[in-house]
């Protein structure tokens, strides 16, 4: 026996959801449909010969009128859908009309027939399967007509409607034929999620494989929405953490003229692998590493590692053994209100393992290493749940 509330949530599951259009597009939608109508019908009904012959509008046309301007970005209700999918299933109409004798059956293998027809030809239109039901149910007219019946006012019709939608849709700002909107990243790190994080292209396609069921949604404009909201997923989990909120600021730093073995012991002594390299200025104008620092020492023997070595040995070879010499000038900065996220293709990709911060006039105020990142990384996926609770 159901209780009063599995009774309640039964009656639930058959509440529609809510389409989340505003007013404007619903009036928008609704305009479009009877603009349409209205025009294509006044014209058919002043066409030389038209009106005293056909329909001037079957009544699938008020049901493709509907995914064109109310749906226009289904697969259902592009050109080829609307004008395919209506014409195919007039001829499956038709011909099932003549061959099966059977008023009630020839409709039923009609609308079977059509839908195969549909798929095999990618152009699945749902008001095609009223077209088939009309070419066999249409009475003596329509029967009288033939294979014309899927020309005129099959084909006609539905070339009228597609005609209006393109032109009243562009007119009011919407795209259609739709086009897929590709997400579009505000930072390199979204612009890496945006093209292989998370998912590929082949995991949607496998997940859609096995739920064998046709989905009414561009497998591109699946993608793309999926693709923009893990986007929106990633900006909200780390709540505008930038490299400011995670750097060691006024970090460690040494000038152009400092020695290499004076670094050298600054290294080992605060148990850090990297030194910005400032001028006077406090700009930064290289770093230097352990590794930078001992190549030199142990660099080939050759007529410019004699000079290095003499540069060890003798007070007064300053430039051979100061950290200017051996230091890397190329240096990837990033500013303190750089997002965090903008600092994993660099960590990731590029081999760095710290990056100097830098203000507007190129000053350093802080260093991040792979350590921080991970550290904020780690905060950023903590700040949501804290919000929540």
């Amino acid at each position: 026996m159901l209780t009063q509330k599995q009774m309640r949530a039964w009656f639930e599951a058959f509440l529609p959801n809510a389409t989340g259009l505003s007013a404007r597009e619903r009036l928008r939608s609704g305009a479009g449909a009877a603009a349409a109508l209205t025009i294509a019908g006044l014209f058919l009904h002043v066409l030389p010969g038209f009106s005293s012959r056909f329909p001037l509008l079957i009544a699938p046309m008020g049901a493709s009128s509907v995914l064109l301007f109310a749906v226009p970005a289904s697969p259902l209700a592009q050109p080829w859908s609307v004008i395919g999918g209506n014409v195919i299933a007039a001829i499956v109409g038709v011909t099932c009309g003549i061959v099966i004798s059977n008023v009630p059956i020839a409709g039923a293998i009609a609308v079977s027939l059509a839908i195969l027809a549909m798929f095999a030809a990618r152009c699945v239109h749902p008001p095609a399967g009223a077209v088939a039901l009309t070419a066999v149910f249409g009475g003596a007219g329509i029967h009288g007509m033939g294979y014309a019946f899927a020309i005129a006012p099959v084909a006609l019709q539905s070339t009228m409607l597609v005609s209006l939608a393109i032109i009243y849709h562009s007119l009011t700002g919407h795209r259609y034929p739709h086009r897929v909107v590709k997400v579009k990243a505000t930072t390199p790190a979204e612009a890496s999620m945006a093209t292989g994080g998370g998912f590929t292209r082949q995991d949607l396609e496998a997940v859609l494989a096995r739920r064998n069921e046709f989905i009414d949604v561009d497998i591109d404009d699946l993608e793309a929405l999926l693709r923009e909201t893990q986007l929106a997923a990633c900006r909200r989990t780390f709540h505008g953490l930038t490299c400011g909120d995670i750097m060691t600021k006024s970090p460690l730093t040494v000038l152009e003229d400092t020695d290499c073995s004076v670094a050298l012991k600054l290294l080992e002594r605060h148990a850090i692998k990297a030194l910005p390299v400032r001028d006077t200025d406090h700009r930064i104008v290289g770093i230097v590493t352990r590794y930078d620092i001992h190549r030199a020492q142990a660099s080939p023997t050759g007529p410019q590692s004699i000079g290095n070595a003499l540069g060890w040995l003798l007070p007064g070879k300053d430039n051979a053994r100061s950290v200017g010499s051996v230091m890397t000038t190329r240096v990837c900065t990033a500013k303190g209100s750089d997002s965090i996220l903008d600092l994993l293709p660099t960590f990731s990709t590029t081999g760095h393992h710290h990056i100097p911060v830098v203000d507007e006039g190129n000053h350093v105020i802080g260093m991040i290493t792979e350590r921080d990142l991970i550290a904020g990384l780690h905060a950023g996926t903590q700040i949501p749940q804290l919000e929540a609770a």
